[in-house]
């Protein structure tokens, strides 16, 4: 599948094409299509089946639900999608130096720990497209290659394709097409 990059300064439209891509806004000219499907024409109900389905997202903002704790954040989405075992979360938490924070409430959560735990929730589905705006801004190197890892290999057994949008020029995937703006 293929991995996009769009790279542009702050303030330029990532976070908005991103939101656009998935039908988070509609204030804008031209149209989307993710195969078939023209996002412009979609009913809630199709909507919600292309996302449970088939695109996932990893936030700038995370938005992760602040009164529940890390590992609730996850399961909601683990039990709604019912394609990952608890054991693989835990896991996938461990890998990412976030299992400590389990029973953590999400507003008490680091930035850092926020964002790992919201690349978690965006690979707990499945997706033909993964959309990730900033999706390492709060991480250091190490916690960005594991996460990078653990994205690159999850996307593999989804045989899934990428749209990354970032700041700076970056390396994190062997990208098929890079636009900047």
């Amino acid at each position: 599948m293929s991995t996009f990059f769009v790279r542009a300064p702050s303030g330029t439209g990532k976070t908005t094409l991103v939101h656009i891509l998935y039908h988070l806004r509609k204030d804008h000219e031209g149209s989307v299509q993710w195969g078939d499907i023209n996002m412009s024409a979609i009913g809630p109900e199709e909507l919600a089946a292309l996302r449970s389905n088939n695109i996932s997202i990893i936030f700038q903002d995370m938005r992760l639900f602040p009164e529940l704790t890390a590992w609730e954040n996850l399961d909601i989405k683990r039990r709604l999608s019912n394609t990952v075992s608890p054991e693989q979360v835990e896991e996938w938490m461990t890998r990412l130096g976030i299992q400590d924070k389990k029973n953590s409430l999400g507003r008490t959560l680091s930035y850092g720990e926020q964002q790992r735990v919201a690349i978690i929730r965006a690979l707990l589905q499945p997706f033909d497209w993964l959309l990730m705006d900033e999706p390492f801004s709060h991480l250091d190197h190490s916690n960005t290659d594991k996460a990078r890892k653990l994205i690159e290999e999850i996307v593999a057994q989804h045989g899934a394709g990428m749209i990354l949008a970032d700041l700076d020029e970056n390396e994190y995937f062997k990208y098929t097409k890079t636009i900047v703006l």
